[in-house]
């Protein structure tokens, strides 16, 4: 009998959470955080309209809600954790972040006073986080020349990149200097942390130029769901699952990462349904723990990671 009681709870709870989810909407040009979000369009109202920022959003969510984005193709420059019980859902109405293809970017302009000639047409300068690197061209990662070994900085051709000695290097062409050049580089750490969370759905966004990695299941994310996700040009790995974390990835496409497409550890338990990892810059998979299992579905014609947006 208790066991029944229980159950009927546990379902009215369930039904209380999902009439309580409101939606969140997110608007990085015409959003300001100091209005509700609870409407897509600027009402005539003081606080009525969109926040400007994901990071806002998830400060004012509760269980259960769904977070729209907007698509300007104008990128969200923020970096955002999606942390405990207010930013967590159920089985019956997961806590959502609807992307809409908009793209969540973490890289900067090289400061030009930042540069200093070292030999040559070579230039170099010191990122603020040295350990992992991303250097963009016209707003794709250029091509980047890996270390022979430790420390020696290899012979770079014209408009190519390395990092050594937490330092990036780049070759300019014949009497240009590195200030002529679109150059970006990955500066902030992580683009989307998922830590102490359950039943999380991320949909149709691309996270890229982050300098370790697109999104992080750091731990305890448990039931949570990846889907039509892009990850691409980030310094460590496009996503990285860990922990006690429990992630399926859904329809993702993830490739030009610096040392993994996915990177999974600890206990984690990740399940990979009809994703195309690419084996360009980096290994498609790197497992240091965890259990992976990989269901490809039919096969389909996906693009290439860079050409998105």
């Amino acid at each position: 009998m208790r066991c029944i009681f229980s159950l009927i709870l546990l379902s009215l709870l369930s039904m209380a959470r999902v009439s309580l989810a409101r939606d969140v909407f997110v608007n990085n040009l015409l959003g300001d955080d100091a209005r509700d979000g609870h409407s897509r369009v600027i009402s005539t109202s003081v606080t009525g309209g969109p926040v400007r920022t994901l990071t806002h959003a998830l400060e004012i969510a509760i269980a259960g809600d769904r977070i729209i984005l907007a698509n300007n193709g104008v990128p969200y420059r923020e970096s955002v954790t999606i942390f405990g019980g207010a930013n967590s859902g159920g089985p019956i109405s997961p806590f959502m972040i609807e992307g809409n293809g908009a793209t969540l970017n973490g890289s900067v302009s090289v400061p030009s006073k930042a540069w200093e000639n070292y030999n040559g047409d070579v230039f170099r300068f010191r990122p603020v986080h040295a350990a992992f690197g991303q250097v963009f061209l016209d707003g794709r990662p250029a091509k980047r020349r890996m270390l022979v070994r430790q420390g020696a900085i290899p012979n770079l051709e014209p408009r190519e990149w390395c990092l050594a000695g937490g330092m990036i290097y780049f070759r300019v062409e014949s009497d240009k200097l590195p200030d002529e050049y679109p150059l970006t580089y990955a500066a902030q750490t992580v683009g989307i942390t998922l830590y102490q969370v359950r039943d999380v759905v991320i949909k149709d966004l691309v996270v890229e130029g982050f300098q370790l990695d697109g999104i992080n299941a750091h731990d305890r994310a448990t039931g949570c769901v990846l889907e039509g996700m892009i990850a691409r040009g980030n310094g460590r790995a496009g996503i990285a699952i860990g922990g006690a974390s429990q992630v399926t990835l859904v329809s993702c496409l993830i490739g030009d990462n610096g040392d993994a497409q996915v990177l999974t550890d600890g206990p984690s338990k990740t399940l990979l349904q009809s994703c195309r990892l690419l084996d360009n810059t980096a290994p498609p998979l790197v497992k240091r723990g965890g259990e992976v299992t990989v269901d490809d579905g039919p096969d389909e014609d996906h693009p290439d990671p860079a050409a998105a947006n």
